[in-house]
């Protein structure tokens, strides 16, 4: 595991599935950019349980270098575990993250170290600004990404680009589970750095094998955006959210119900006929309102109840302290 300080200058932080074919080209073309670089640094490549001979080939990087490091999981959880596995065990004062599929260029590399050491960012974000991929793929992506600039408040094009540069204390602060790994700058920016850039990236075509992900993993995204705003904004407030819709839902229930009994009530006085109030259906939409609005304020209650229960309830990242 990774020391509370970096040990080093650089880390490459790699996750690979089924990537046997391009991981020599990979590791070799990483080499000669960054031993350009004078600097010293580790190549982390973590094996997302791939079935094919990555392992191996792994094995035998590392056999030959000693800047290798890896980590292989028992079987395929996905880019997000792999890359909060490598988070933990980075050493290094700069993590750049890319893919093993040769469509990140390692030539790159320089660049986003530079603008992390020498320009002060907190995190670099990737844009492949020129694609090498279908249609099919390009525009739900362009859609993706328009959807999370106008939750995250951040203006990148490319969230889900792999190609990325940290800060050391950025990727120890952050946590990534699910899919969350296509929101990272928005996690780091919830997490108070603020200071995040883009760099437009040469992206490649595919050279070897095929694309791990599918067109679920649009649909999955926008639900884990939807989860990453809300606990960003009301996890230590849920009463915030709850209290607030089950308020507006019961006082609209409770004045729809004084409408329609108070109606009633002048059309008796006046002996004009007038409908059961229990025949209208405004008399039931009343009542279910009401009744959603007490259990939303209810579950706002038990939301604050757990909150004061988590043992990182009072966890916040401190910039400085004199």
């Amino acid at each position: 595991m990774a020391s509370d300080l970096p040990t080093k200058d650089l880390t490459l932080l790699i996750p690979l599935y089924n990537e046997e074919e391009s991981l020599r080209e990979l590791h070799d073309w990483i080499t000669r950019v960054v031993q350009g670089m004078s600097v010293s640094y580790e190549i982390l490549l973590i094996d997302d349980g791939s079935n094919d001979g990555s392992w191996a080939v792994v094995e035998e990087l590392k056999a030959k270098d000693d800047h290798v490091r890896a980590v292989c999981f028992n079987r395929n959880y996905g880019k997000s575990p792999a890359l909060q596995v490598g988070f933990e065990r980075a050493e290094g004062a700069v993590v750049i993250t890319m893919d093993a599929d040769l469509q990140d260029s390692p030539d790159e590399i320089p660049e986003l170290y530079r603008l992390i050491t020498e320009e002060g960012y907190d995190l670099v974000s990737g844009w492949k600004k020129k694609r090498y991929d279908p249609l099919s793929k390009t525009i739900p992506t362009k859609l993706f990404n328009a959807t999370v600039r106008c939750f995250s408040g951040l203006s990148l094009h490319d969230f889900n680009c792999g190609l990325k540069s940290y800060r050391y204390e950025v990727v120890k602060d952050l946590e990534v589970y699910n899919d969350m790994h296509r929101f990272l700058p928005y996690m780091a920016k919830m997490a108070g750095y603020n200071k995040i850039g883009e760099k437009v990236v040469q992206h490649h075509p595919r050279k070897y094998g095929k694309t791990k992900f599918g067109m679920s993993r649009f649909v999955n995204g926008y639900l884990d955006l939807l989860v990453l705003w809300f606990t960003g904004r009301f996890s230590k407030k849920p009463m915030h959210f709850f209290g607030l819709w089950g308020s507006v839902m019961f006082l609209l229930g409770f004045i729809a119900l004084i409408a329609i009994l108070a109606h009633k009530f002048v059309a008796l006085n006046k002996g004009i006929p007038a409908r059961l109030v229990t025949d209208l259906p405004q008399f039931y939409l009343g009542i279910l309102a009401i009744v959603l609005g007490v259990q939303l304020f209810l579950t706002g209650f038990i939301g604050e109840l757990l909150a004061r229960q988590a043992p990182n309830r009072n966890n916040y990242n401190i910039r400085a302290e004199l």
